[in-house]
């Protein structure tokens, strides 16, 4: 991995540098715009609209549009001199339990790596967090923007989420909200509860599922690549609505006592089948 970021945890009086990596990757199948007759790639230039003439990238800098149309023209200079306290340094303020944060704050996942001067007091902050229960809320300034964010361990290494703030996550404005609510039956609440029993397990296993949907696209591409017929999938069948609620629970708990242990086995096969080398190609960047 390549480190995208350098800075410092500010921890009390304790000082750990560190270097921060991207925790995540997106694994989606990336299509570009092309012309359907030729396959010639669609390019787009920078175009002023006011000289009606392209740009050099060198000119272009940032504005904020007024409501009225009007633009305010920022520049790289100017940006750079507004006080961002947090530039290089992660400021730990606080320590909460994970539990006491909505889900819906969390942004972007970073992995933090000690500098080779900073791995005592690295690990020194990684044990106590992991042994406290409890989470660091700290600010970082990232791409000239200050977020919030989450300072927790996973498999033995710091982690940073970064969070939205407040305002950024909207309120819910639904009529359904100010309206009376439908009465539930007990009889539809408990065959929900043991719906819910059925699905349960004690731990998420994040390898028992797959993306279908890319496993479907890198195939088409692959026949398409080879020569082959490319035949499409039969789609999902749209299922008429269900009036009776009871019966539809019911029907789920059976199929869901029926499909479980499938799903185990056929993540067992799935896991004796990655020992075996797969004779199939994935398509390249080029094709």
């Amino acid at each position: 991995m390549r480190a995208m970021w350098k800075g410092t945890v500010a921890f009390g009086l304790v000082a750990i540098p560190i270097n921060l990596y991207a925790a995540t990757e997106n694994k989606g199948v990336q299509l570009r715009q092309v012309h359907e007759a030729d396959g010639g790639r669609i390019q787009y230039k920078r175009w002023c609209s006011v000289e009606d003439a392209e740009v050099p990238y060198a000119e272009i800098a940032k504005g904020y549009e007024l409501d009225d149309g009007r633009m305010v023209v920022l520049t790289d200079a100017e940006l750079s001199s507004l006080p961002l306290p947090s530039q290089k340094t992660i400021d730990v303020l606080e320590f909460v339990p994970l539990a006491a944060i909505d889900p819906l704050f969390f942004d972007k996942a970073y992995y933090l790596e000690p500098q080779k001067s900073a791995v005592k007091p690295y690990v020194l902050l990684r044990d106590a967090l992991h042994k406290s229960g409890h989470v660091a809320i700290a600010k970082v300034a990232l791409r000239q923007r200050e977020v919030l964010a989450v300072l927790r361990v996973h498999n033995d290494v710091l982690t940073m989420s970064t969070m939205l703030w407040p305002d950024e996550v909207r309120t819910p404005d639904f009529s359904f909200l100010q309206e009376d609510a439908p009465q539930v039956r007990e009889q539809e609440l408990t065959m929900a509860g043991q719906l819910i029993d059925s699905l349960a397990e004690p731990v998420f296993e994040p390898d028992r599922y797959q993306d279908s949907y890319r496993q479907a696209l890198e195939n088409l591409i692959e026949a398409k690549v080879e020569g082959e017929e490319v035949t499409t999938p039969p789609g999902v069948e749209q299922t008429a609505e269900v009036v009776d609620l009871i019966s539809a629970l019911q029907a789920s708990v059976k199929a869901a006592g029926r499909t479980k242990p499938a799903a185990k086995r056929a993540t067992v096969r799935k896991d004796t089948a990655e020992k075996k080398p797969s004779a199939k190609r994935r398509p390249t960047r080029s094709a």
